[in-house]
C-alpha cells in the first residue's frame, strides 16, 4: 500500500499520517520526491486496512502496490535514487557516472596504495578492495581483515576516494560499516536475508551484487529486505549470472558483442565497478579478471566520450600528481 501526499503537504501532515499507520500496526516509510512525498506501508501480511487514511490532512490518494517488492518499486518513488557522501562531491546516481575501481583483495599496503594512486589518477571516485573474501576453496586467500580496512581508510585520507568493501556476516558487517563508506553484499550473500535485514538497520549505503542465478525479482527483493528496515540508500550491481556458457565467468547480455563498461554506460547504468590490479599475474585472488591500470585509463577515456551521448558526465576531478593550476 502507498499513501501519496499532496504537493503542498506539510512535514506535520506527513508525521500525522506516519503515526496513524503505526497505530494500525504497520510500518511507515516516508520517501520524499521532487514533487511529492510518498509513504510506503510494510509489515502487513495481506491487504492493508485503509481506515480513514484518505481523510487525513495532506493525503492525495491511497493506492495498492501490486508488486511483491514495495519500497524498491517505481510506484513508490518515481525519481532516481541518488546516494550522496557528506563532505565530498562523490555520488552514485544522478547525472554523473560513478566509477568504483580497485583490486579484488587488499594484499598489502604497498599493493593497495600503488593501485589506488593509479585509479585515482585516472579519475575514479571510489576505491574497492576486499578485506574479507568468500572463496570457493577454504584454503584460498581469505583477505587481511581489519588490517585491510585500516589500509583502505588510509587510502581515503590520502587520495579522497570513498571506500567500498564486502561484509560476510554480522561480525564483519559491523567492522565494514565502521571503516568503509559503502557496505557491499556479495553475490553469494544476496539471499542471506538475516544479513540483509541487519544491513538495513545501518544508516550506511549498501551495494548489493546480483546473485549467481538470481532472477530480476529476486534481486529487487534483496533490496526490499534492506529498505524494509529503514535504509533506503541501496545500490544494485548487475554482475552477470551463471549460465551454460563457458566463454566467461558470468554471462551478461551483449557480452560477446561489446566491452561491458562501454555498453553499460550507453545502456543507462549509473556507474561502473571494475577490478584493477597492477600485477594481476601474481594477484592472490581473481587476477585473470582484473585489468591493468593502463587499460583502466583507456576505459575511462572511452566512457567519458560515450557519457554525453546519453546525457551523463564522468567527473574525473583533479588527477593525482597533476597540477591544480
Amino acid at each position: 500500500m502507498l499513501v501519496v501526499m499532496k504537493a503542498q503537504a506539510t512535514p506535520e501532515d506527513i508525521q500525522v499520517v506516519c503515526e496513524h499507520i503505526e497505530r494500525l500496526g504497520y510500518r511507515a516509510h516516508p520517501l520524499p520526491g521532487a514533487q511529492r512525498t510518498a509513504i510506503g506501508i510494510t509489515g502487513n501480511q495481506g491487504e492493508v486496512d485503509r481506515g480513514n487514511l484518505e481523510e487525513l490532512p495532506g493525503v492525495a490518494e491511497v493506492i495498492r502496490v501490486s508488486k511483491p517488492y514495495k519500497l524498491a518499486s517505481r510506484d513508490v518513488k518515481q525519481e532516481d535514487t541518488v546516494v550522496r557522501f557528506p563532505g565530498t562531491d562523490a555520488a552514485i546516481g544522478g547525472r554523473e557516472l560513478a566509477v568504483i575501481a580497485g583490486p579484488c583483495s587488499i594484499e598489502s599496503r604497498e599493493q593497495a596504495f600503488a593501485i589506488a594512486e593509479q585509479v585515482a589518477g585516472s579519475g575514479a571516485q571510489f576505491f574497492r578492495g576486499g578485506a574479507y573474501k568468500p572463496r570457493t576453496s577454504p584454503y584460498a586467500f581469505q583477505g587481511l581483515g581489519l588490517d585491510a580496512l585500516k589500509i583502505m581508510a588510509e587510502i581515503r585520507e590520502r587520495f579522497g576516494l570513498r571506500i567500498v568493501t564486502e561484509a560476510l556476516d554480522y561480525e564483519t558487517l559491523e567492522l565494514v560499516a565502521e571503516w568503509a563508506d559503502v557496505v557491499q553484499i556479495g553475490a553469494r550473500n544476496m539471499q542471506n536475508f538475516s544479513l540483509l535485514k541487519q544491513a538495513g538497520r545501518l544508516r550506511k549505503p549498501v551495494l548489493i551484487k546480483r546473485g549467481l542465478s538470481a532472477t530480476l525479482e529476486e534481486f529487487l527483493m534483496a533490496a526490499e529486505y534492506v529498505m524494509s528496515e529503514g535504509n533506503y540508500q541501496v545500490i544494485l550491481c548487475e554482475r552477470g549470472v551463471r549460465t551454460f556458457s563457458d566463454h566467461s565467468r558470468n554471462t551478461l547480455d551483449l557480452s560477446v558483442m561489446l566491452p561491458m563498461a562501454r555498453a553499460a554506460v550507453a545502456g543507462g547504468a549509473d556507474g561502473i565497478i571494475v577490478e584493477v590490479h597492477h600485477q594481476p599475474e601474481i594477484a592472490l585472488s581473481d587476477g585473470p579478471q582484473s585489468i591493468y591500470p593502463a587499460q583502466f585509463e583507456k576505459m575511462m577515456n572511452e566512457i567519458e566520450m560515450i557519457a554525453p551521448v546519453v546525457s551523463r558526465t564522468l567527473p574525473r576531478g583533479i588527477r593525482v600528481g597533476a597540477s591544480a593550476e
